[in-house]
């Protein structure tokens, strides 16, 4: 059963603070399951007796398994076994904070009360395709906390959690000696080629910024994280596709200063309140999704003035226009400049 928030009478009593089970639900990605940790964090601090459990996708678990306010993770395994599985837990309310339509049918058919978040698909796309911004000026995490409106849940204003498994922590004194004092992390992914700087570009940057730089990133970012590597000295570390994510994290924690896409470590960097320069491609910070209370001297750098940006919700494997002018045009001397003087104020 879906329950419409705003017709039920708010808060649900517990006074023998008997187990109330919620399922938290959000299948990917990274960036997104980093976003959700206030929802997490508030329902188990908020709410009497509250039983945590999440179900996610198998490669995500990694991102949830140090959470403390989480009693138990569930991984999806096909919608027949994953709702078996599911139905035996009896939970009393699921929060679904991906809404799409397999987490429909799993709502379903279990013997809950469900609620949504709500995705505003429509208006993404007028911002998308006419370019008309009707987004609320809320960012999602702010809205993934509607959600709870019914617990009278509230905003505890600590922003976004992420726990490193101890095992999974990177000590400095193991990294190349130019790197033991200090660094600036450049997280050079992105799950799609029009979030992502041009090699050429991020490299001009390295060398302008002459401190320590590593670059973080997945497999997919190992050639260019080589090509940038190879042309700007001992400066620059590539560490893409070498850590876990977790390790990778640790390296965001330990760093300086943070230079970013629109990815899943800018939203890890937002959570250790990094000092964060994100840099934006197709997607734009008006869908809701810049980095969420991070360090006060975090910026945006983005070309504004294109008829064509944003030109995807998500991103393409190149620009649909063929210019790609929303990263060519970047001014990354000015993002070097900036990251500079953030990096020297300590």
């Amino acid at each position: 059963m879906t329950v419409d928030i705003q017709k039920t009478e708010k808060h649900i009593e517990n006074p023998l603070q008997m187990p109330v089970k919620f399922l938290v639900i959000r299948f990917s990605s990274i960036g997104d399951i980093v976003l959700t940790s206030p929802v997490i964090r508030c329902l188990k601090q908020q709410v009497d007796g509250a039983e945590i459990h999440f179900l996610t996708k198998k490669q995500y678990v990694s991102l949830l398994s140090a959470n403390p306010y989480i009693d138990r993770i569930h991984t999806y395994e096909g919608l027949f076994k994953t709702v078996r599985k599911l139905r035996k837990q009896e939970f009393h309310y699921v929060i679904d904070l991906h809404n799409n339509q397999r987490t429909a049918w799993i709502k379903s058919r279990l013997p809950a009360i469900s609620f949504s978040f709500k995705k505003l698909n429509f208006k993404k796309w007028l911002l998308v395709n006419f370019k008309k911004n009707m987004m609320p000026d809320i960012h999602i995490v702010d809205r993934y906390l509607d959600t709870l409106n019914l617990f009278d849940v509230i905003n505890d204003e600590r922003g976004l959690d992420y726990f490193i498994p101890p095992g999974e922590e990177l000590s400095i004194s193991g990294l190349p000696q130019p790197f033991h004092n200090g660094y600036i992390l450049f997280a050079i992914g992105g799950l799609h080629q029009t979030k992502r700087l041009p090699a050429d570009k991020i490299s001009g940057i390295c060398k302008e910024l002459n401190l320590p730089v590593i670059l973080a990133g997945s497999e997919k970012d190992v050639a260019t994280g080589n090509s940038v590597a190879s042309c700007c000295g001992h400066l620059v570390l590539n560490a893409c596709g070498k850590h876990t994510i977790n390790q990778s994290a640790s390296l965001v924690r330990q760093a300086d200063v943070v230079i970013s896409h629109d990815s899943g470590l800018m939203h890890i960097a937002a959570a250790f309140k990094k000092k964060i320069i994100s840099v934006w491609g197709n997607t734009v910070p008006e869908f809701g999704m810049s980095p969420y209370d991070p360090h006060h001297e975090s910026a945006v750098f983005e070309v504004g003035g294109l008829k064509c940006r944003p030109c995807s919700k998500l991103g393409y494997a190149r620009c649909p226009k063929k210019h790609f002018r929303c990263m060519n045009d970047q001014d990354t001397g000015e993002i070097a400049r900036y990251a500079r003087k953030l990096y020297t104020r300590g």
